[in-house]
């Protein structure tokens, strides 16, 4: 019993630092406005119609998280607004680690000042990991059904994570998974099988009038299996990375921050009518 508890003492610190890399971008300070986007004198086009809010990962920021999908988009004639959400007290930049149920409201707050602003009467949502799974919680809790036309997940965390076998380990300290989410919540929230999760999943993954695709690599080292991002129901698109690039290699950070093939799909699913075949060159 000894042993076991010392080998389960010297796993905890690496389960923690596991379970807060689900979205690590760099450490950078992040500005309050971004060149490209998050400009509120943007107007829509007839071509893009919706303004696209783009909704980071754990541990990530508003600005960090979309430094190279933010002016892609830019680039493609999109009206590109980027939140911060999930803060805790005394630590900057690094976000998404409060309460999921919190964050998504904080997720409502800002898409009602982006359609103010843009004159819009909804908007599409891009999200990486946590960014990719909280917006449903928006969806379905909290009004945002009718305000949104289409969500994209980059690698999102559709049904939790159990981070290749390590969130078990948790069970081997009677009372430290209720310490962490006290703690850091937005951790524990995205557990396989957490309270949020059962809760978001009842009744179906998906809600009526909203576009859904995922986009996830077999190569994600955090949302483990990779196919619990995947969702069920009408209007979802599932895709593999893989199957558009076999050699794309993208695990579960690039396919958020760098990858042009991930990228190509995304404005895909924000104008499916003007998609074009997402391969290899892509990138």
């Amino acid at each position: 019993m000894k042993l076991r508890w010392s080998r389960a003492l010297t796993c905890l610190p690496a389960l923690v630092l596991a379970l807060g890399v689900i979205t690590a971008p760099s450490a950078a300070a992040a500005p309050t406005v971004s060149s490209g986007w998050n400009n509120y004198s943007c107007k829509p086009s007839a071509a893009h119609p919706r303004p696209v809010v783009l909704v980071h990962g754990t541990l990530g920021n508003s600005v960090d998280n979309w430094l190279g999908l933010a002016p892609y988009l830019v680039a493609r004639g999109y009206c590109v607004f980027s939140l911060d959400y999930g803060q805790l007290p005394g630590v900057p930049f690094f976000h998404g680690l409060g309460a999921v149920d919190a964050s998504a409201q904080q997720l409502a707050t800002y898409v009602d000042r982006v359609l103010a602003a843009t004159g819009t009467g909804k908007v599409d949502l891009v999200g990486h990991s946590q960014g990719g799974m909280m917006p449903r919680v928006y969806l379905k809790f909290h009004g945002g059904a009718d305000k949104v036309n289409a969500l994209v997940g980059l690698a999102p965390d559709n049904h939790g994570t159990d981070l290749s076998g390590l969130t078990r380990l948790l069970d081997q300290f009677p009372g430290a998974k209720d310490y962490l989410g006290k703690l850091t919540p937005g951790l524990t929230d995205q557990i396989a099988g957490s309270d949020v999760l059962n809760r978001l999943n009842a009744g179906g993954d998906t809600v009526p009038g909203v576009h859904y695709t995922v986009i996830a690599t077999k190569y994600d080292e955090v949302v483990t299996p990779h196919t619990s991002g995947f969702l069920d129901g009408p209007d979802v698109r599932n895709v593999l990375l893989q199957d558009l690039c076999p050699a794309d290699r993208s695990e579960h950070l690039a396919i958020g921050l760098a990858d042009g093939v991930a990228f190509h799909e995304t404005a895909n699913a924000l104008d499916p009518a003007h998609a074009t075949p997402t391969t290899c060159a892509s990138a």
